[in-house]
Order: C-alpha cells, then structure tokens, then sequence
C-alpha cells in the first residue's frame, strides 16, 4: 500500500514513525498526498538540499487544473505562478525584496525587536499561555511595524491568514486569501495618501498596486504564522529538554546554537515543499515526468543521520548551523534574517528573565494543529 502524507505522529515532538521507516530505506519514496494525488517524497539530506536548488523543479504547472496537489490550501496546496514565467519572475522578485530584508537592515530593526519583546514579557503573568503572551503577538508586531500593517487589524487579518492555511478546506483557504489581498489592496490605496517608512509606502510607485498588495500579503501570512510556531515548537523543545534549558541559563552565549537547533529539530507540515517537475528528469533511479510532483520534505531531511549523528537528540550544543529549514541557493527563504533574530531575542529573553520557565502540563497533553499548513500547537500553557 503506498504511504499517504501527511505521517501521523505519536508524540507532539516526534518524527513520525512512518517517516522515520521511510527515510532509513532510502532518499526517495513514492507516495500519495493527503487528497490522494501520487508525489514523489524526497527525505535524504544531500538530495533535498540539491533539488531545493534545480531549476528543473518549480512551483508552476503546465496544466495548472489537473496538477497534483499536497493539499486543498489555496497557498501552498497546488502551482503557482506562470510556466513560461516562473523562473524569470521568481529573479525577478528576489531581486526586488532582497533590499527590505537584509541582514544589515534587520540587525538595524534589532533594538525594536529587543523593546517589543521586553513589553511583551512585562505584561506576563505566572501561570500564562506562552502562545497568546509572546509566540503569537511579538512576530504580528514585528512584521506589522516592517510592513506598515496597523497592529488594531491583526484580529481580522489573523482570522484570514488561519483560513488560508487550513489544508483540508479548498474554498475556505480560497476565501481567507482573497480577503487577505483585498485587505492588501486598501493597505496601498491608504499608503499612497499617507505614506510612512514601511515596506509598503517604499513598494509605491516601483511596482503595480496589485503585485504590492500581493506581495505585501504574503509576507504578513507567511512573516508571522512561520516565526509564531518556531517560537512554540522551539519552546517546547527547550521545555521538555530540561537540561538543555538550564545549559543556556547557565551558558546565555549558546543562544546561535539553540536557535539553530529548534529550527533543525521540529518534523511537521511546514517542512513538506511542493515543487513540479519543469522537464522529465530523474532522482535517484526515480523517473520523473514533466508536470509529476516532486515533495521536498526538509523536516526530514534536517533528520537525516548522515548529516545530524543521533539526529532525535535535542542538543544546542550541536553543529547545526548547515540545516535547510530555511531552504538553499536560490530557493532560501528571505525572511531568515528576520526570523533568526526574532527567535535569538526572544529565547535570549526568555533565559535572562525567567529562568525558572517550565511546562505547566505534561508534553503529551499539548495539541498540534494538523488540519494547519504550519502546524503549530493550540495553547502552551508555562509557569515562572
């Protein structure tokens, strides 16, 4: 019987077993997609890390209504973009952000990040929900201020976004997304009448309107629901780790290693790329046809024995700095900056000022989101 993603997990911080059985037989696997559609899975290190890279594998489809589909989100469920026009638009955009999203401009932003997290962790209180107190409003914050989105709309473009993740529902995740843009669209109209020193206003008048509300709505989705369940997953990690915990109370200057570590070490949805073939090629032994879809699982591939010895083990002292949560080559998130200082702040805060910090539940009883293309978790509540 052909194994069906996604793989369903014992333990909220586990690598699914089904998974982990896969990946030992081998780099490539034949599956079938949570709508039943047959993909090839790739799960090794090397191969992973190579295919993120080649520009033989894309985002569009030839035939856009019949493609394969990993899911029903309108976002990340089926292709995007234009065959013909893939390759050259996606330079194109790179180009374009790269700038807004530099190292050099986020280190700049680290101060504003530093004061957000400070106010966020004044206002706690012992028990609290770490999600609703600091997971879930430092990453709004952030991008809204990098943006230009007011921080009062965050309810309603909160509610969108959870719409455009959900995987199970094609017309619901389509209704959150359009809204998402139509939000997009008035953001840029109130910008060309009262412009500020945000992303937006410095889009205007370098591209159309409806790319930058486009374009601007995807980095809020994907700016904050991303960093929102690193920050839960990699507190859980952590948490549940408890000598690890205690390591960086002891030792604050291993806070690089930490964050890389809790992006390394998380197997969930987010992990699972879809790409479709551009021509017929061949990975691994496996025959590939122009269109098939090929799923880069990077989750796994961070698990991957050869390139992480005792890859389950949670340890900050690990050299991990070459994971691939973020992608490789041309394909690597340009968000990373961002998010690595966020998760370093945040972390580094944490350790600084509440070094008693501990799960107020047993690890089992915390629910992740599987129905959520971020799969993130639903509360975590912590005591101090």
């Amino acid at each position: 019987m052909t194994p069906q993603l996604p793989f369903p997990a014992e333990h909220p911080l586990e690598v699914p077993p089904l998974l982990r059985a896969l990946a030992a037989q081998g780099p490539v696997h034949r599956v079938r997609t949570r709508v039943g559609h047959e993909a090839l899975l790739v799960t090794g290190y090397e191969e992973v890390k190579k295919y993120l890279s080649d520009e033989r594998l894309g985002r569009s489809h030839p035939d856009p209504a019949n493609a394969a589909r990993t899911g029903e989100s309108a976002l990340f469920g089926g292709p995007r973009g234009g065959f013909e026009t893939e390759l050259e638009e996606h330079a194109r955009m790179r180009e374009l952000l790269q700038p807004h999203f530099s190292p050099k401009r986020m280190r700049a932003f680290t101060p504003r990040v530093e004061a957000l997290t400070d106010q966020l962790i004044d206002a706690m209180t012992s028990p609290a929900d770490l999600c609703e107190a600091l997971a879930l409003p430092l990453p709004i914050l952030v991008i809204c201020e990098l943006l230009g989105v007011p921080y009062e709309d965050r309810p309603q473009f909160r509610a969108w976004s959870q719409q455009t993740s959900d995987v199970t529902n094609r017309e619901l995740s389509e209704q959150g997304l359009f809204a998402l843009y139509g939000y997009g669209q008035e953001l840029v109209r109130r910008k060309r009448k009262e412009p500020g020193d945000d992303f937006i206003s410095r889009m205007i008048d370098t591209v159309s309107d409806d790319e930058i509300a486009m374009l601007s709505m995807a980095m809020l989705f994907a700016g904050h629901e991303t960093t929102v369940v690193a920050i839960e997953l990699g507190a859980l990690f952590l948490l549940e780790n408890r000598s690890q915990w205690e390591l960086l109370v002891e030792r604050p200057e291993l806070i690089q290693g930490a964050v890389d570590e809790m992006l390394r070490t998380p197997a969930d949805a987010i992990g699972v790329i879809p790409r479709y073939a551009r021509t017929d090629l061949d990975i691994c032994g496996a025959a590939v046809k122009t269109g098939d879809l090929v799923v880069l699982d990077t989750s796994a591939a961070n698990h991957d024995a050869q390139a992480f010895p005792e890859p389950d083990r949670f340890d900050i002292t690990r050299d991990n700095a070459h994971h691939i949560t973020f992608g490789h080559g041309l394909r690597y998130c340009i968000g990373a900056p961002l998010a690595r200082i966020e998760l370093r702040v945040v972390f580094g805060k944490l350790v600084e000022r509440c070094p008693g910090l501990r799960l107020a539940i047993p690890v089992e009883q915390i629910q992740r989101q599987p129905d959520k293309l971020t799969s993130g978790v639903d509360r975590l509540p912590v005591t101090f």
